[in-house]
């Protein structure tokens, strides 16, 4: 199996490896819009689906017991931990499903899929218009291309709500490029549609999708509110805007974070607010 390309998130380094550590909590995290993906993908018996940045599988496993024992699901990602994760969890379950370390942009499939599915895995393509035109080479006439993407960072507590909280305490990050890759790259509706068609896509619909988060648990408020602060050092924008800052402003920017995650508090723990778009295409 060959090394997958370098990666600006570092797929193959720290960002992997924190998606790893973290696997569980993410998949809490996303499994409402894993299930909107899925529902919009319906995939059928029988069928053949492609998972694009398919993380440590969730989205694939889904897939897998939707199309049954006569489809099969193959899932590409760019990184070797968390594709080792995959098929690590793979193996325990009975499901045709299978992984590959792979980029979408140079991806050469053995034969045509039906669909093609990501959760959020696109928006880091460092050139989104060849990664998705290689992959319309990936389906047959008529197949069809469904992904959930974040929308704007605004829109999605767990950047907006950490950051908001340091706004006064850590100075502001510099703006960043809105077409760089990284989460936040395809919240622009009209770049999205942009893309797809300027790759050969047809019929491009973009479907807001907005859903609480679970974003932390525990067997009180205060833990649950930990575990969410936790999980924003770990995964989100604020471990970069505190690594350089002196312990005293560290814990002074973590307490305001701890605090306002605190009011977001509800029974089954802290729960925030998540924005993404449903994104589906057709191959003409």
């Amino acid at each position: 199996m060959s090394a997958a390309p370098a990666r600006p998130f570092d797929w193959n380094g720290s960002n992997g490896d924190r998606w790893v550590a973290n696997q569980a909590r993410l998949d809490r995290m996303l499994r409402p819009f894993g299930e909107a993906l899925l529902a919009a993908a319906a995939p059928a018996i029988g069928e053949r689906v492609l998972d694009v940045g398919c993380g440590a599988g969730a989205s694939a496993f889904d897939c897998a017991r939707a199309v049954g024992p006569s489809g099969q699901v193959l899932g590409l990602d760019v990184s070797e931990a968390l594709v080792a994760l995959a098929e690590r969890q793979a193996a325990t379950l009975d499901l045709p499903v299978r992984f590959q370390l792979a980029d979408a942009a140079t991806f050469e499939p053995e034969a045509a899929f039906d669909c093609i599915v990501s959760r959020f895995g696109v928006m880091f393509f460092p050139e989104p218009e060849a990664a998705f035109a290689n992959l319309l080479q990936a389906v047959g006439p008529g197949g069809r291309l469904v992904f959930v993407c974040w929308r704007a960072a605004g829109e999605n507590d767990w950047t907006r709500l950490p950051m908001t909280a340091i706004r006064d305490i850590v100075p502001p990050p510099p703006p960043p490029d809105l077409e760089a890759p990284g989460p936040f790259s395809f919240g622009d509706a009209a770049r999205v549609e942009r893309i797809l068609r300027q790759a050969g896509w047809t019929d491009i619909r973009l479907t807001p999708f907005d859903h609480p988060i679970l974003f932390g648990e525990g067997d009180t408020a205060e833990d649950a509110t930990e575990d969410a602060v936790d999980l924003a050092v770990q995964v989100g924008p604020l471990s970069r805007a505190l690594a350089d800052q002196p312990e005293p402003v560290r814990q002074e920017a973590l307490n305001a974070v701890r605090q306002a995650f605190a009011r977001k508090v509800a029974p089954e723990g802290v729960v925030i607010d998540g924005a993404a778009w449903i994104v589906t295409a057709q191959r003409a």
